[in-house]
């Protein structure tokens, strides 16, 4: 990063960065890649403790209050292990904690983000499938509203962090008839029964982040 880009917190942020890389054991990186270590744990709960995760969120969730340019300092510097530490390092405290901070209800908030930028429990981001791949629009899953509850069924596939989430940001259509970009409804899923994850290993140059393709029955 450039260095007149940053600001001496943005700096600060970019050194401990570069301790919480240095504090990763060589055998670590080793057991992601050879599927021994399928979700990296350890990591993202050492980043949550040394408050690296979500610096960009309001403090009063858990983030420092801080900008995109420090994310992208971050990233960079944690992407220095391999892309999958980057890409399992956004998944959880980017991009579902984006979509809780700018839509989510306080209650939200408090259940799944303040933790997951703690370090305490994971997240993962669901939405290529199939048939449409990484397209919104095109989801084939289906949540039914019945007044006080949404029946969700439908199938993700390669879907980053699946292995070691507490919960999932699950994208489905409420309403097929309806345009596309009304049709869809995102809601927050935790595991527990009707989910069920299956691990997908031997992906290239991108093992040890918990990519699964998961089942939503009911």
């Amino acid at each position: 990063m450039f260095e007149f880009l940053l600001s001496e917190d943005q700096k600060k942020v970019r050194d401990e960065a570069e301790e919480l890389v240095k504090w990763v054991p060589r055998q670590m990186i080793l057991d992601m890649d050879s599927d021994k270590i399928k979700f990296p744990t350890e990591f993202l709960r050492e980043a949550g403790k040394r408050n690296l995760l979500g610096t960009r969120y309001p403090k009063c969730w858990g983030g420092r209050d801080m900008n995109w340019v420090t994310t992208a300092t971050l990233m960079e510097e944690i992407g220095t292990l391999g892309y999958i530490f980057s890409c399992v390092f956004g998944v959880g405290a980017e991009l579902v904690c984006d979509a809780l901070i700018l839509h989510g209800s306080d209650f939200l908030k408090e259940k799944y983000v303040k933790p997951l930028l703690r370090g305490e429990i994971f997240a993962a981001e669901c939405l290529t499938e199939p048939r449409g791949g990484s397209d919104f629009f095109g989801t084939s899953s289906i949540a039914d509203d019945r007044g006080d509850h949404f029946l969700l069924n439908g199938q993700k596939r390669f879907i980053v962090g699946a292995e070691g989430a507490d919960y999932f940001l699950v994208y489905a259509k409420t309403d097929p008839t309806a345009e596309p970009h009304k049709a869809l409804t995102c809601l927050v899923v935790d595991r527990g029964p009707g989910v069920d994850v299956k691990y997908v290993y031997g992906l290239m140059g991108c093992r040890g982040g918990g990519a699964g393709r998961i089942v939503f029955r009911g």
